[in-house]
């Protein structure tokens, strides 16, 4: 081979081990809510945060709220979320389970994009979440250990869960203390 074709093939190498990492479906919603709420019928939630709540919840949380992001439903125990938050440099969509006491009953990887930290898929690691409610420490190196080679993914989704229990507190809770509300 001479070298001039060796040169050509160096850039088509680089190509090689940078491309884009494939997005990986592990679970889609309605196999998350079913594997979380086996048996019950979920019914959307409208959940449209006034500036205020948003502004709550960011306070409270430490971390943005970005409309449009967040779906939410209601169960026969419980509230089943889908959200999703950037690992390292793509999309994690995840689910959550909470019962009707706000607290974390489970924690899912539905889709992964990221070529490194899917680790987080972990079940011993995601365990960690499970029981845990707003207010609770809730940071990576603070009641959540991080994975090696996964940092970003972890410390992000665990920013996401602890947005989610804000917004859970703040939005949705109050509701359900209201006589007549039927959430």
């Amino acid at each position: 081979m001479n070298p001039s074709s060796r040169l050509l093939l160096l850039p088509l190498a680089a190509v090689a081990v940078c491309a884009p990492a494939q997005a990986v479906v592990y679970l889609s919603v309605e196999e998350a809510q079913k594997l979380m709420f086996a048996g019950q019928a979920l019914t959307p939630l409208a959940l449209s945060l006034a500036p205020e709540q948003i502004a709550a919840i960011e306070r409270d949380s430490g971390v943005k709220v970005y409309s449009g992001s967040l779906r939410a439903w209601k169960g026969g125990d419980g509230y089943f979320f889908v959200d999703a938050v950037i690992g390292k440099h793509d999309l994690i969509t995840y689910a959550v389970a909470l019962g009707a006491d706000g607290k974390l009953r489970q924690l899912e990887i539905l889709e992964y994009r990221e070529a490194y930290g899917g680790e987080v898929r972990n079940p011993r690691w995601r365990a960690q979440f499970n029981g845990k409610q707003h207010g609770d420490a809730l940071r990576v190196g603070d009641g959540i250990q991080n994975i090696s080679g996964a940092t970003l993914s972890s410390e992000h989704l665990t920013d996401g869960v602890r947005r989610l229990l804000a917004t859970y507190a703040i939005a949705i809770a109050p509701a359900l203390a209201q006589p007549g509300d039927g959430h």
